[in-house]
């Protein structure tokens, strides 16, 4: 038996206390996504978490410090791809080692992480990544 992810629903919520006046405020917020792919499952749960977050006022966490990385993403094969959140490029470069060590580097960060101005994710397939330009 097969499944097929179709839509996304994430939710968030966040309370705070009025201390002068001895309440406590309650929001939360729920945004329904409609998956074409379901490989970008995990494009369409990071762009709702943002969207939620700078609903709620919660600040992005504080990023890691810098790490020396053993892999050069220059000698991955990459391939232009388009997603529900517009371009970005994935590779299936299995045979590379530096490939092989940004595997396992995502592995070690949840599946994802920034690098040089790149946000680097890991499909729910094993062995594809995908990266995109981080704007700012």
């Amino acid at each position: 038996m097969s499944y097929k992810v179709r839509k996304l629903v994430v939710g968030k919520g966040k309370t705070t206390s009025n201390e002068k006046a001895g309440e406590w405020i309650k929001n939360y917020y729920e945004v329904e996504i409609e998956i074409p792919d379901e490989h970008e499952l995990s494009i369409a749960k990071i762009n709702a978490e943002g969207l939620l977050n700078d609903w709620l006022g919660i600040a992005e966490q504080p990023q890691q410090p810098a790490k020396t990385f053993s892999w050069n993403p220059d000698k991955i094969k990459w391939v232009k791809a388009e997603g529900t959140s517009g371009p970005y490029e994935r590779s299936e470069d299995v045979n590379s080692v530096d490939f092989k060590e940004m595997l396992k580097d995502l592995a070690e960060h949840k599946g994802k992480f920034q690098r040089e101005g790149y946000f680097y994710w890991a499909f729910q397939k094993a062995a594809v990544v995908g990266r995109k330009k981080k704007v700012k």
